[in-house]
């Protein structure tokens, strides 16, 4: 059992940035591939990036609607996985979701099966 502690968000103006941190305890860290997801209003949730680690390397995801502007990381001492969000749009408002469990390879990243999710943090990019 995964515990998700999502923190970071608030208000931006577009071209800012801002900082999304998803906390895990319970297995170690990097057990569950793992990522972030977006929810704008009226619409269903849509996956913004993944990454995952294993003993043959890395790999990460992005969404082509994030590539270049979102940076996806993590710091395993902390237990902690990051979303840095550069020259934010207005598009890129709703809340983000943290998930662990995911199936991520370089290019795809879905959740399927027994998914962990955090309690979602808000973002609002004003023009």
């Amino acid at each position: 059992q995964v515990q998700i502690t999502e923190s970071g968000g608030g208000l931006a103006e577009a071209g800012g940035s801002l900082r999304l941190s998803c906390t895990t305890s319970g297995p170690p860290f990097g057990f569950y591939p793992m990522g972030w997801f977006r929810q704008a209003p009226g619409k269903g949730r849509e996956v913004i990036s993944c990454f995952t680690e294993s003993v043959s390397g890395t790999s990460t995801f992005y969404a082509d609607s994030v590539k270049g502007r979102f940076t996806i990381s993590t710091d395993n001492a902390k237990n902690t996985l990051y979303l840095q969000m550069d020259s934010l749009q207005t598009d890129d408002s709703g809340i983000y979701y943290c998930a662990a469990g995911l199936s991520v390879t370089s290019s795809s990243c879905a959740a399927s099966g027994d998914i962990y999710w955090g309690q979602g943090s808000q973002v609002t990019v004003s023009s």
